[in-house]
């Protein structure tokens, strides 16, 4: 098996806090990077508190190749790296689609680099659902095919996943894997980590979570017209600890060479799709509390309808998700209580 220790970008994020977490649950060393552009390097004290390690945290600008090398050549001992650093905001990368493409590719190009330079064996890429466009067919599969990005965030991923096809066909002792996640929520079970963006939050359960904290006087559904059952989009939302193992399960699948082949891909989500408006219904229901909300026109880059089909992530990384909606909202709300110290009701 390679060198149990990973490195982590974009390790202070939402995702990538909780999967150290996970990582070091499982006995993984971690080391993590960050430039905290859209995260909080604080978030390194509630691991610590959850884990009871220390993880060594970068400060750094992933697109510094100079900078980045930095990181490998004090950990010569990384055996694999998850790659979470990226700009991920849709309606932001539709004003500012310069900014994406040149913060989200030149990173990754960076990092593959290290990765060929420095031995490194497993490399996981986080995809998203994103890729697929307005699917055709539901659930999504692996193979189903993409269809035209809806924004430049999407794009970037599916240019992305296309670099590191490359890089894998011309790259034989790095393994590759793609995980295309659909839409992670919630937080850690103790709420001592969570979501917690230094930017105006658009996805639909943070947005949720500060409107019932009193941090929005209201929230807008966008789009109740849509040819779905109640019309309001469909997502399929998979809990945030859920999504961290996955990438445990990932790089172990990689560590322990059961691959059959140096690029692969895996969907992750719960295989159900659940309408925006079902998951203000799963809030209401937790919480006890009532939503102040109000409909409003479509909103430009949003896909209509989309759920994973997670057979191949099931069978070959040995994987599930055993959390649901209520399950998301529960500890989403806990968390939103916890870091606003207001007493539970």
């Amino acid at each position: 098996m390679a060198n149990k220790k990973v490195l982590v970008t974009g390790g202070c994020g939402y995702i990538g806090s909780h999967t150290i977490v996970d990582l070091i649950d499982n006995g993984f060393e971690v080391v993590s990077v960050d430039n905290n552009v859209n995260s909080y390097a604080s978030v390194m004290d509630g691991i610590k508190a959850i884990t009871g390690k220390d993880v060594p945290n970068y400060t750094l600008d992933l697109c510094d190749f100079k900078a980045t090398k930095r990181i490998f050549e004090e950990h010569s001992d990384i055996g694999g790296v998850i790659h979470f650093a990226a700009l991920k905001s849709v309606n932001e990368s539709v004003t500012r689609p310069l900014d994406y493409f040149r913060n989200n590719l030149n990173s990754l190009l960076n990092i593959l680099e290290c990765c060929k330079i420095y031995g490194v064996r497993g490399f996981i890429f986080s995809s998203s659902c994103s890729v697929y466009g307005n699917a055709e067919e539901l659930p999504v599969t692996e193979s189903t095919p993409f269809e035209e990005a809806e924004s430049p965030y999407a794009r970037t991923k599916q240019m992305g996943e296309q670099i590191v096809k490359d890089f894998a066909a011309n790259n034989s002792a790095v393994s590759s894997v793609m995980l295309r996640y659909f839409n992670p929520a919630g937080a850690h079970e103790s709420a001592l980590i969570g979501e917690q963006a230094r930017k105006t939050a658009w996805n639909l359960v943070p947005v949720i979570m500060e409107t019932a904290i009193g941090k929005r006087d209201g929230m807008v559904v966008f789009g109740d017209d849509y040819d779905t059952r109640d019309g309001s989009c469909i997502r399929d939302y998979i809990h945030v600890m859920d999504i961290s193992n996955a990438h445990t399960k990932a790089i172990e699948y990689l560590f322990e060479e059961r691959n059959s082949s140096n690029y692969e891909i895996f969907n992750l989500g719960i295989g159900e799709g659940v309408t925006v408006f079902e998951a203000i219904h799963a809030f209401e229901k937790t919480s006890g509390r009532k939503l102040n909300y109000k409909i409003a026109p479509r909103r430009e880059g949003d896909v209509v309808a989309i759920y994973a089909n997670n057979d191949k992530a099931r069978q070959l990384l040995r994987w599930q998700p055993n959390r649901n909606i209520e399950d998301i909202m529960r500890t989403a709300w806990n968390w939103e209580e916890k870091r606003n110290s207001i007493p539970s009701e």
